[in-house]
């Protein structure tokens, strides 16, 4: 009968959040650590603070090695704003140059 008992990888013996682990059976049928990593809550937009869509949920640490079109969307503002707040500015430029020509007439 294999054994249900795994002990701890490195040092830190406490289950905290940063640190938290299960136990993973081999195909040798031994019971080993797996590091559970913590996941993150996702690119937020700067103006509205709402969860970017279309960008992947990584830590920030992790950035560097993903591809360029994980990281962004195809859109003026794509990796730090969402489509909603592009939209209001960019109708506010609008307003506000239409504004400017009226006051010429």
């Amino acid at each position: 009968m294999p054994d249900h008992r795994w002990t701890r990888v490195g040092r830190h013996s406490y289950n905290t959040k940063q640190h938290s682990a299960r136990g993973v059976r081999t195909p040798g049928g031994t019971l080993k650590a797996q590091r559970i990593y913590k996941k993150s809550t996702g690119v937020k937009c700067s103006d509205c603070k709402v969860v970017l869509p279309g960008i992947k949920h990584i830590r920030s640490s992790k950035y560097h090695a993903t591809k360029k079109r994980e990281r962004t969307v195809s859109r003026a503002y794509g990796g730090s704003c969402c489509a909603s707040c592009v939209k209001g500015r960019i109708m506010r430029a609008f307003l506000l140059e239409e504004q400017k020509a009226v006051k010429k007439v």
